[in-house]
């Protein structure tokens, strides 16, 4: 299988203005995520995405193929990330190279290991599915099954439609939430039905202690201090 490790890295950032050049523990942001998919071993390529000639270089600095720039219409606040995909695969196409399925890799997730990239597509490949995310599991005080939404006239009904919660936590089935730091997916489920996810979506769990996500500067005060002293998990 063909897999391209895709980094998709934009000059604007409003929570944390570019973050993705910002030094994180004393490197830039996008080097964290560079390094690991660049020590996985099972894609066959990496490139970066970006419009900004200033993050452009810094990916070539970090090992980064940077084969085209990104057009600004595609690098807005409210972007969404499906179109920046498509647009990536569509000039590699362009310039005749096709792949099985692309790895998308946020910058902002970068406590991502090259194990983790790696167990993903591995698990793609051997299941057949058409994509597989990373996940964490969710501690059961949030399990849909005891978490309420609030109707119009003010009245709680649980998130899964049941008329009644299942009272033992020990009952509860396991939850997982996305957890973002890794996406794999099939390029003609990404091209020819306009999806990140497909039909068939399994999970490759990570321990929430070793997640982060970085939107705001709280954030990136626990990403600074998980590498300061308590980034106790491999980095392979």
């Amino acid at each position: 299988m063909r897999v391209i490790g895709l980094v998709p890295a934009r000059g604007g950032s409003k929570g944390i203005p570019r973050k993705n050049l910002r030094l994180l523990a004393g490197r830039p942001l996008l080097e964290f995520t560079a390094e690991a998919a660049l020590r996985a071993r099972r894609l066959e390529r990496v490139i970066l995405s970006t419009e900004d000639p200033e993050i452009a270089e810094a990916g070539r600095r970090c090992g980064l193929e940077v084969p085209f720039l990104r057009p600004a219409d595609l690098a807005g606040d409210e972007t969404p990330t499906l179109p920046v995909v498509q647009h990536a695969l569509r000039c590699l196409e362009a310039r005749g190279d096709t792949f099985d399925a692309v790895c998308l890799l946020q910058p902002t997730s970068p406590l991502r290991s090259a194990f983790d990239i790696d167990a993903c597509v591995a698990l793609l490949e051997q299941s057949g599915a058409d994509a597989v995310v990373t996940v964490t599991v969710v501690p059961p005080e949030h399990n849909p099954h005891w978490v309420f939404f609030r109707s119009e006239t003010g009245s709680l009904y649980l998130a899964t439609g049941e008329a009644t919660l299942i009272p033992r936590r020990q009952d509860l089935p396991p939850a997982f939430c996305r957890e973002g730091s890794v996406y794999v997916t099939r390029c003609e489920i990404v091209l020819e039905r306009n999806s990140l996810y497909g039909d068939r979506l399994l999970g490759h769990t990570v321990d929430a202690s070793r997640s982060v996500n970085l939107d705001t500067p709280a954030d990136w005060e626990r990403a600074e201090a998980l590498l300061a002293g308590r980034y106790a998990f491999s980095k392979d």
